[in-house]
C-alpha cells in the first residue's frame, strides 16, 4: 500500500477502514542471509537498503524491546554534514544527501525540515577554527557560510550579544542541515524493509552467539537459535554487552546523553542554534517545545536516564546564550546511552571473526548518519568490501595509527 494525500482522504471518506499495520508481527524462521542485531534507525536502515539496493530479502532485524524505542526515539533529531576530516566530512554528506530524498524514497513522512544550523563564534581562535571547517565542508561539497555579529543578529536579535563574557563575533551558517521526526524515521525504514520481504521481530534479546572454528553461524535469542550466513550488530549504546558475548572487546566506553523539551511555544526559533562558549544546542519542535541538550553524564552508564548537575550545567548554557529562557517552564528530559569510540569516529567494519560485523561507536552522531550508516554498512554484507565513504572507519584504525579525532581530544571518549 502507497501513502499518499489521495489515499488519506479516502480513508476519511471511508470511515478509515483500508489502513493495514505499518509492518508484519513475524515469528522467526530457522534460518536467514543476514541477521541484523538491533531495531534502531541504523539497523532497519541497513535492512532496507540490503534489500532495496542489493536485492537480499532474506534478513531478519532482531529487536530486544519495540521499534523506536531505543536511541533513534530518544535524541534531538538534528542532522547535518559539518565536519571537518577527510575520513567524515563524505559520510556525513552522503548521509544528509540521502536525508534530503528520503521521505519520497520510502514513502513515509518523517517531517525532514532543512531550517538550518548555526554554530556560533565567541572567540578569534574559534572564527579561525570555524573559517577552516567551512572551507573543508565546501570542498566535500557540503554548503558553509561564515557570519559577522550582524549577520548572526538579523538572524536570531534575541541571543545575548551583550554579554561580556561570551560576546557573540559571528557564526557558521549550514543551511541544509536541520532536524527530522526520529521515531517516524524508525516506522518509515520498518515499513520499507518490511514491504520488501524483511522480518522485523521485536522482544526477542540475543544472549548469545554460536560460533565454531572461527565462523559466526548464528545467535541465540530468547526466542530460540537463529542460523544466518552474516550476523551484522548494530546496538549503538549496548554495543560493548552484545559483543562481549562473541569475547570481544570494543574500543568503546557507554555513556548517557540527556535531552530536554520545553513547554510549548509560539514560534520563535525556526533553526538549530549552538553555544560556542558552552555545550547547548537548540531547536524548536512543530508542536512549539524548544528540544536541547548538552554534555554527558561523564560517567560509564547503560542507564537511560541522567542526573541533576548536567541538567543544571545545559540549563546554564542555555540561559547564558537566550536569557529569556529564564521564564519557561521545561517539560521534561530523557537519556540515551551514547557509544563513545576513542577518537570519536564509528565503525562499519568485519570483525576477527568470519560472518560476524560490527557497526557503532557513533558517539554523538548517531542520528544524523542513519541513512549513510544503513547504506554504507548493507554495502559492506552485501559485497564484504567497505563503501569508499566509510572505508576509515575500521576497527583497527588505532593498531595502523589512523584515528579520526575529529576534536582533538585524544583517547579520551567522554570528551569527544
Amino acid at each position: 500500500m502507497r501513502y499518499s494525500g489521495l489515499k488519506v482522504i479516502k480513508e476519511a471518506l471511508t470511515g478509515h477502514k483500508g489502513w493495514r499495520p505499518t509492518w508484519r508481527d513475524p515469528e522467526p524462521k530457522k534460518s536467514y542471509d543476514v541477521v541484523i542485531i538491533g531495531g534502531g534507525g541504523h539497523g532497519l536502515a541497513t535492512a532496507y537498503y540490503l534489500a532495496k539496493n542489493h536485492g537480499i530479502t532474506n534478513v531478519a532485524v532482531i529487536e530486544k524491546g519495540w521499534i523506536g524505542g531505543g536511541n533513534v526515539g530518544r535524541n534531538t533529531t538534528i542532522i547535518r554534514s559539518n565536519y571537518l576530516l577527510d575520513g567524515n566530512e563524505p559520510f556525513y554528506e552522503l548521509s544528509l544527501q540521502l536525508w534530503e530524498g528520503l521521505e519520497q524514497d520510502f514513502n513515509y513522512n518523517a517531517m525532514v525540515s532543512q531550517r538550518g544550523i548555526l554554530n556560533l563564534v565567541h572567540t578569534d581562535a574559534q572564527r579561525d577554527a570555524a573559517r577552516r571547517r567551512g572551507n573543508a565542508m565546501i570542498l566535500n561539497g557540503s554548503d558553509a557560510e561564515l557570519l559577522d555579529t550582524d549577520g548572526v543578529r538579523a538572524m536570531y536579535p534575541f541571543l545575548n550579544f551583550n554579554d561580556a563574557r561570551f560576546p557573540i563575533k559571528g557564526g557558521l551558517l549550514h543551511r541544509r542541515g536541520g532536524t527530522v521526526r526520529h521515531d517516524a524515521v524508525a516506522w518509515g525504514y520498518a515499513r520499507g524493509a518490511d514491504l520488501r520481504g524483511v522480518d522485523i521481530i521485536q522482544n526477542c534479546e540475543v544472549t548469545g552467539f554460536k560460533i565454531e572454528n572461527g565462523k559466526c553461524l548464528g545467535v541465540e535469542t530468547t526466542k530460540g537459535f537463529i542460523g544466518a550466513n552474516k550476523v551484522a550488530s548494530c546496538v549503538a549504546g549496548s554495543s560493548s554487552r552484545v559483543m562481549e558475548k562473541a569475547g570481544m572487546r570494543l574500543p568503546i566506553e557507554s555513556h548517557v546523553l540527556q535531552a530536554f523539551v520545553s513547554e510549548g511555544l509560539k514560534p520563535v526559533l525556526d533553526g538549530v542554534i549552538t553555544f560556542g562558549a558552552g555545550h547547548f544546542y537548540c531547536s524548536q519542535s512543530d508542536k512549539g517545545g524548544l528540544v536541547f541538550g548538552g554534555d554527558l553524564d561523564m560517567y560509564n552508564s547503560y542507564a537511560q536516564r541522567g542526573n541533576l548537575p548536567v541538567v543544571e550545567d545545559v540549563m546554564e548554557g542555555g540561559m547564558a546564550l537566550i536569557p529569556a529562557l529564564g521564564r519557561v517552564r521545561m517539560l521534561r528530559s530523557w537519556g540515551g546511552i551514547m557509544d563513545m569510540s576513542m577518537d570519536g569516529s564509528p565503525f562499519i567494519d568485519r570483525t576477527h571473526i568470519d560472518g560476524l560485523y560490527f557497526n557503532g561507536g557513533w558517539c554523538y552522531g548517531g542520528f544524523k548518519a542513519t541513512p549513510a550508516s544503513g547504506w554504507c554498512y548493507a554495502h559492506l554484507l552485501a559485497t564484504d568490501t567497505p563503501h569508499k565513504v566509510a572505508s576509515a572507519y575500521r576497527l583497527d584504525r588505532f593498531r595502523r595509527g589512523c584515528m579520526i579525532d575529529e576534536k582533538g581530544q585524544g583517547a579520551q571518549p567522554n570528551l569527544h
